[in-house]
């Protein structure tokens, strides 16, 4: 290490010695290493080809299957307006204070460079950078930096130069005004203006170009919501300007500077649209598809078709919203003083069971108060919709809908020795039950029975090749019941191998990207469907889930929604209603909805808290619409006959019972 100082020491010497010894060769040697220097920096600044991609940024479009915008991608909240839609206000007062030689220079104003470098070297830093270079620093900050160095300085003015080989003045202007950002996720002209004032940019006065223009000195400093008194004195410094460049009268000027400042600010939010849970799930995987092939989402203008129905959406939207309106303020009430009010949420998915399509996805109550997707992140405990893979896998193993077993207590011991002993809402009635009629009325201690004679590890295993194949699904007895939390996109999955005849179908919700040109880039199918579970066994479970709507837990699906179609469920409901199930199949369309509290300590009560009575009215109201509406056949039934309920007996009169006593007895009489 000494020797290498001593060699640069040494080095450092003989290079004094050389420029003292000639002064002049070392001036006229200077130029050409600042020039090698610069000319070095060229490759590493941005291209043409990228400042070009820049003006026509295009965000990719998230597009439904009917064709209606769901999402734009933007890389920031703008809107992109052209010149002659911006006030001629805000231009003149933006070359007046940042910029006056604009018009005459070509990327550099060398005379304000030196005054910068003189005034700096005076100590009274000083800014020197042109509109185009600034524009530079604002569409290439990681490129060109930010630190107060010549190096930085040297990369902003090379692309300057470049900007201007590349756009003319005006485009110079457009790009600046609609890339400059103005805080509150407000970029460029037409944010600000909407942002700060309540309107266009093209309809600014000269008050309020004047104070967005103030601004751009320091956002945060001439914030007028927050310094209004620091952005009247910098808006006046505009005018002043404006006054001096001969755009603005000197009388005028000071009559404005007398004027309060006057802001009508609302925070511009980004339209969420639709479906906002799935654009934003959409977003994290496209990102990885870009990077993977090579597009950008923020500027490539791709273009994602998915298979979003926006009739069917916004149904399920209603849906949603229509029950926790309803909930929310009874869950209100129970509420303690003091405690913190908690906000019901809910998810919801339909998809088609035929080929996978996701048709509607509502993944909370609200997306502006929580983004957390109650559809594919959320994991619950599924309670009695989990009963379902038990009863399937027992019909695999040779049981039938017609097979008994006695209602009564059972008690099974699980692989690490531990007992499980459920219990159902009413005693046991100690008599046979059918495995149709246990599933209909979801009975506990039948299907814990079923359990103990099938394995939890059959049950676990079938469930996984249905659709339950991201959650981790624990290998024990009380599997049965639904003890191992899952996402509702899993069983509405799952559901959906059931509808379709057994066979899984992958959930499928983008099914191509084109370039803007419409060229597909690439395309999605469904996989080969995969046989989950023969066709028989499927439409034999189908046909007792069928009882569920007809005569069980799910009769309100008939009875208050008045939906007559071939459809199959089941409600489920976990210990002290912490969550409430419910998944309608049809062989077009299966749909399921979960509600309840993100905290899990946080329960509902009896009286609206199972999944009969907060889930299942979210799904029948959806239904409800899309038969109304015929988005749904209502005449397609799966392949096997509809049991037919046996007529009950009419329920008599007590009034009409007693006339037919009395007559009977006055015959009795006359006899």
């Amino acid at each position: 290490m000494a020797r290498l100082l001593d060699a640069v020491r040494a080095r450092w010497a003989r290079t004094r010695d050389a420029v003292r010894r000639h002064p002049w060769r070392t001036a006229l040697f200077l130029p050409g290493l600042v020039l090698l220097y610069v000319l070095a920096l060229v490759p590493f600044t941005p291209g043409i080809g990228n400042l070009r991609k820049a003006k026509v940024e295009a965000p990719a479009v998230l597009m439904s299957a009917d064709n209606v915008v769901l999402a734009s991608y933007k890389r920031v909240n703008r809107e992109w307006v052209p010149l002659d839609k911006v006030a001629p206000a805000v231009v003149h007062g933006l070359i007046a204070t940042e910029d006056h030689r604009f018009w005459e220079h070509h990327g550099i104003d060398w005379y304000r460079t030196a005054a910068s470098a003189w005034h700096t070297l005076q100590g009274r830093r000083q800014g020197g950078s042109t509109l185009t270079q600034q524009l530079a620093r604002n569409l290439y900050p990681e490129e060109i930096g930010r630190s107060p160095t010549v190096h930085r300085k040297v990369k902003e003015a090379i692309t300057a130069l470049k900007i201007e080989v590349v756009y003319s003045k005006k485009e110079i202007l457009e790009t600046y005004l609609n890339t400059v950002p103005f805080l509150y996720n407000a970029f460029g002209i037409e944010m600000a203006a909407r942002t700060y004032f309540d309107k266009s940019a093209s309809e600014l006065d000269l008050l309020e170009s004047a104070t967005l223009i103030g601004m751009l000195k320091g956002t945060s400093y001439y914030n007028p919501v927050i310094n209004p008194e620091r952005a009247r004195q910098r808006r006046n410094v505009v005018l002043s300007q404006m006054a001096k460049r001969g755009l603005l009268p000197e009388e005028r000027a000071q009559e404005l500077a007398k004027r309060p400042l006057k802001i009508d600010f609302e925070r511009q939010q980004e339209p969420l649209g639709p479906a906002p849970h799935v654009a934003q799930h959409v977003r994290k995987w496209l990102i990885a598809w870009a990077d993977r092939n090579g597009y950008d989402i923020h500027s490539d203008g791709l273009v994602v078709r998915s298979t979003i129905h926006t009739r069917l959406q916004r149904a399920a939207n209603e849906s949603v919203t229509r029950q926790l309106t309803q909930l929310q303020p009874l869950a209100d009430r129970r509420r303690k003083p003091g405690q913190e009010r908690e906000l019901l949420q809910a998810g919801f998915l339909a998809l088609d069971p035929r080929n996978g399509h996701v048709l509607a996805w509502v993944g909370s109550s609200d997306f502006t108060r929580d983004q957390f997707d109650h559809v594919s992140q959320a994991r619950r405990q599924p309670g009695s919709t989990f009963k379902p893979f038990v009863y399937a896998a027992a019909f695999m193993d040779g049981f039938g809908p017609n097979d008994t077993f006695v209602d009564q207590p059972v008690t099974l011991r699980g692989p690490d020795g531990e007992t499980w002993s459920p219990r159902d809402t009413t005693p046991p009635t100690n008599r046979p039950w059918t495995l149709r009629e246990a599933l209909t009325h979801s009975r506990n201690s039948i299907t814990a029975q079923l359990m103990g004679r099938v394995g939890p590890q059959k049950v676990a295993r079938l469930a996984q090749s249905m659709g339950v194949r991201e959650s981790r699904l624990d290998v024990v007895p009380s599997l049965a019941l639904g003890t191992s939390p899952v996402t509702l996109r899993e069983m509405v999955s799952a559901y959906g191998t059931l509808a379709n005849n057994g066979r899984w179908m992958e959930p499928l919700l983008v099914l191509r990207i084109e370039d803007a040109s419409g060229k597909v880039l690439d395309a999605f199918v469904p996989p080969k469907s995969a046989e989950a579970m023969p066709k028989s066994k499927a439409l034999a479970l189908v046909n007792v889930m069928r009882g569920v709507v007809d005569e069980g837990t799910g009769t309100a699906i008939r009875s208050r929604y008045g939906i007559q179609a071939d459809v199959a469920g089941k409600t489920g409901t976990t210990q002290d209603n912490a969550d409430g199930w419910f998944i309608l199949m049809h062989p077009h369309m299966v749909a399921g909805a979960w509600v309840g509290f993100n905290d899990q300590s946080i329960t509902m009560p009896d009286s609206w808290g199972p999944g009969a009575r907060s889930a299942l009215p979210i799904v029948g109201d959806f239904f409800q619409q899309s038969v109304r509406n015929r988005w749904v056949d209502t005449g397609a039934e799966w392949d096997i006959p509809r049991p037919r309920p046996k007529p009950k007996e009419r329920e008599r009169d007590p009034l009409e019972q007693l006339v037919n006593d009395v007559i009977d007895r006055l015959i009795k009489i006359l006899q």
